[in-house]
C-alpha cells in the first residue's frame, strides 16, 4: 500500500473543473508537465504534490498512495477504497465490499468505536443474531 500511484491526478483535475493549462497556471509549470504526470510519464516533485493536493483540497498521501482503491493481501485483510458519510449520516459500502462479506439489504452490522484511535469498524452479524432477528420476525406475524 506504500506504492505511489500518480495516476488520479487526471481525475482530481477534471473533478476541480481545470484544464491543463489552468492548473499549469496556478503551478507555475507548463501544459506539457501537467500532462506528462497525469501520463505516468514523469513524477511531480514533493513541492508541486504539496500544491496540487492544496488545489484540490486534498493530502498528498491521498494524492499519491493507493488509498482509495480495492486492494487484497491475500491473508483475508482488504481495503475496499474510499466513501463519503452524508447529511444523513449514513455510509454506502463500495460494492467489492458488500460482496466480499455477502452483505446484504437487511443485514443486522455492529458498528465498533475506538475513541482514543480514531476508529471505528463494523462486523456483520450472523448466526445468533439472524436466529433471533427471526424470531422477532416471527412473533410479530
Amino acid at each position: 500500500m506504500s506504492s505511489i500511484d500518480f495516476s488520479r491526478l487526471k481525475k482530481y483535475r477534471i473533478k476541480s473543473g481545470l484544464t491543463q493549462e489552468e492548473l499549469a497556471e496556478k503551478m507555475g509549470v507548463s501544459r506539457q508537465a501537467v500532462a506528462k504526470w497525469e501520463r505516468g510519464e514523469s513524477i511531480p516533485d514533493i513541492d508541486s504534490c504539496m500544491k496540487l493536493a492544496d488545489i484540490y483540497g486534498t493530502t498528498v498521501d491521498m494524492l499519491v498512495r493507493s488509498i482509495g482503491k480495492q486492494e487484497h493481501t491475500g491473508d483475508g485483510k482488504h481495503v475496499f477504497g474510499l466513501t463519503r458519510v452524508n447529511a444523513k449520516g449514513q455510509v454506502t459500502l463500495p460494492s467489492s465490499c458488500r460482496k466480499v462479506f455477502d452483505i446484504k439489504p437487511g443485514d443486522i452490522m455492529l458498528v465498533l468505536g475506538d475513541e482514543e484511535k480514531g476508529g471505528i469498524a463494523m462486523v456483520k452479524m450472523g448466526g445468533f443474531m439472524d436466529d433471533l432477528g427471526k424470531l422477532i420476525h416471527k412473533d410479530k406475524e
